[in-house]
């Protein structure tokens, strides 16, 4: 007869002055699950917890809570199970222990019925997530909602061969996609993440966004990027696509990277168009300020990008246009209309730029820094 897995591997905990009080809590938890009292386990993850809610089923009693600067722990118990609540400013972290698994899966359903923070929708927002990794926490993703206008409120702000191959893209459905890249480049300022935020609204009856906060670390750590890829179902569920934005990657896409950056590039290319990607409804959406010649060969190849737009300032003509545009709609808070024939050079302006006059915070003129030629793109 085989021994107990209890048996077989004894455990053993040792507390010190470095552990903290959750710490303790955390291990007390264990124990019931470790000896085999309550060997069965079910657990969830709240992003927005409603406020006021304990997480506690009805007729816990709590046996410990321990709160720390940046967490709070509480375990409780009923009869023939245990539960651990974890919190984290609005997040919390909730698993049960219990004799069998439906007890575990009933108490886990009561301790969270309606804890779930659902804010009000509005119609200029736009849930996005945000993924990060934590030192505690692993791989974490928390969402918010984010104010994004509509791609007619902010068409105007690209070049105009910019904003017919943006056209194309808003308009976009599942049917159509044939690559799994997004890339935007161009130089800073000109409002390629302006533009990823439009995106979010325009999809998000079929696309769940998702932004990578440290996309160095994604590509050089396999488990990190495991979880995003492959273990994170809420933004695939029935059949929704989830687009990952990684901003600013020049290090990781540009024509060295494979010399500088290791691994990090072929797996990014592995997740839009290799084994890793396959079966997972998943875009990868770049923004880069390097130059479309020094990117490397492999992420601009056809048949990878879904779009590869270089978005770039606008000409003198586009951006005086803008600029009087902005007069006739009185926006509050701007500066008084001024002579902008004499504040815009001949290489046109930076969307940024043009916001800045229009604060009166720009400089005396804006500097003839931009090549003046037309975005090269495709979609």
């Amino acid at each position: 007869m085989s021994a107990e897995p209890q048996d077989a591997l004894p455990i053993r905990l040792t507390v010190d002055d470095s552990d903290s009080p959750s710490d303790v809590v955390d291990a007390l938890f264990l124990g019931r699950f470790t000896t085999g009292e309550q060997p069965y386990s079910h657990s969830t993850s709240i992003d927005r917890v409603k406020p006021g809610s304990t997480l506690l089923p009805p007729g816990a009693e709590v046996l410990r809570r321990a709160v720390d600067d940046d967490r709070g722990a509480t375990l409780s118990e009923g009869a023939g199970w245990t539960l651990l609540v974890s919190r984290w400013n609005h997040r919390a972290d909730v698993t049960v222990t219990a004799v069998t698994a439906e007890l575990a899966e009933t108490m886990l359903r009561q301790a969270t019925d309606g804890a779930r923070d659902q804010p009000e929708t509005q119609p200029d927002a736009v849930p996005m997530g945000f993924w990060y990794y934590s030192p505690k926490q692993g791989p974490h993703r928390t969402t918010r909602q984010i104010t994004a206008g509509t791609w007619a409120d902010v068409r105007t702000n690209y070049r105009s061969p910019v904003a017919d191959a943006m056209d194309r893209l808003m308009k976009l459905t599942p049917d159509d996609i044939s690559g799994r890249l997004l890339l935007l480049h161009g130089p800073p300022g000109t409002g390629k993440t302006s533009a990823l935020r439009t995106l979010a609204r325009s999809w998000r009856d079929w696309c769940q966004v998702d932004c990578v906060l440290d996309p160095e670390r994604l590509f050089n750590d396999v488990g990190y990027l495991m979880d995003i890829a492959i273990g994170e179902d809420d933004g695939t569920a029935e059949g929704r696509w989830r687009l990952l934005l990684l901003e600013d990657c020049d290090e990781l896409i540009r024509g060295e990277a494979k010399h500088a950056a290791g691994q990090a590039l072929s797996r990014l290319l592995n997740l839009t168009d290799g084994l890793l990607g396959q079966g997972r409804n998943v875009l990868v959406g770049v923004t880069t300020n390097e130059d479309l010649e020094r990117l490397h060969p492999a992420v601009v190849r056809p048949g990878r990008c879904l779009a590869r737009i270089e978005v770039g300032a606008l000409s003198r003509t586009e951006a005086l246009s803008w600029l009087k545009e902005q007069d006739r709609k009185g926006e509050e808070g701007d500066a008084p209309h001024r002579d902008w024939e004499t504040l815009v050079g001949r290489e046109g302006a930076t969307l940024a730029e043009l916001y800045a006059l229009r604060r009166g915070t720009g400089p005396a003129s804006v500097p003839a820094q931009h090549t003046n030629r037309d975005a090269g793109l495709y979609l």
